[in-house]
């Protein structure tokens, strides 16, 4: 039994009953849709399904981040029942809930200084950063200590990549993120850009690649060359999407194809809410363990 407890945010997007079964507790962002605001709480509140087909709709939800206040609130009882806390925070190259994290522990600790509150930066997001959650819970369910589960995610979170690609731009175009005209020619060109995750926790957009059958292919073949051990790949493979189950089964089918060490089979989650009011429907995110990251 371990002395401490590991929490996340909910943008680990991660299924509810996985954090439930293996015991980490995991504090909500927020977004406001149609002026109403909800918790993102893995599809619990408001379903998946609902909430890309509003978008698909025309609604353009906003977030917000976990506040000072919010930490406090939620790191508090852990630390009163005597538990010491490893969290695991959003990239901080796309928020600033890191940061709230650290200023809620320095004030935490003023009044628990027996206390450990041991904060990390995953540099990642969606599944990715889930992947680095799942390891963690893996080492503390084999009673890894606390600073040492710490000084392996903050030396190993830059090997897990992060590759995104979307089928649909028109979110992007609402929301502003790319012009209506880039827009209107990507869409006739049928043009899905590949993206991935840099050294800094930031998403940069790296190829415009002409039909999904081809991007789901390089997204794979990227899969081949940066994966731990290349094609003998032996770990876990994670994929996200937002409301595309079908072409996230194909990127999986084909990785399952060929990584045939693979750790278990291929997990496909759902882009939760925060993410995907950033992303709309049609994106498709591909994660794994491979070389180091870089710009």
């Amino acid at each position: 039994m371990s002395n401490y407890v590991l929490t996340c945010c909910s943008t680990a997007d991660m299924p509810y009953y996985y954090l439930k079964n293996r015991d980490i507790p995991f504090v909500c962002f927020h977004y406001n849709m149609d002026g109403t605001e909800y918790p993102d709480d893995l599809g619990t509140t408001m379903s998946f399904e609902e909430f890309y087909s509003r978008i698909a709709n025309g609604a353009l939800p906003t977030t917000s981040q976990v506040n000072v206040g919010q930490f406090v609130e939620f790191f508090e009882p852990f630390l009163k029942e005597g538990l010491d806390i490893l969290h695991i925070s959003l990239s901080s190259g796309l928020s600033g809930s890191y940061n709230s994290a650290c200023v809620a522990r320095d004030e935490l600790l003023k009044k628990y200084a027996e206390r450990k509150i041991l904060l990390v930066d995953s540099l990642g997001a969606s599944s990715g950063y889930g992947m680095l959650v799942d390891t963690a819970a893996d080492m503390r369910d084999d009673s890894v200590k606390i600073e040492d589960v710490y000084a392996w995610l903050v030396e190993n979170r830059l090997n897990i990549h992060h590759w995104f690609f979307s089928t649909d731009l028109s979110h992007y175009k609402r929301g502003g993120r790319i012009s209506a005209a880039s827009a209107t020619v990507g869409t006739l060109l049928n043009i899905c850009p590949l993206m991935n995750m840099n050294n800094e926790g930031k998403l940069i957009p790296r190829t415009k690649i002409r039909g999904k059958k081809s991007v789901i292919k390089e997204i794979v073949h990227k899969m081949e060359i940066h994966a731990q051990n290349g094609i003998e790949y032996a770990g876990k493979c994670f994929i996200s999407n937002s409301a595309c189950y079908d072409d996230a089964r194909m990127v999986a089918d084909l990785i399952e194809e060929k990584f045939t060490n693979l750790k278990n089979s291929v997990m496909i989650n759902s882009v939760g809410t925060v993410i995907g009011s950033h992303t709309g429907p049609g994106t498709v995110a591909l994660f794994f363990f491979g070389d180091k990251r870089i710009n």
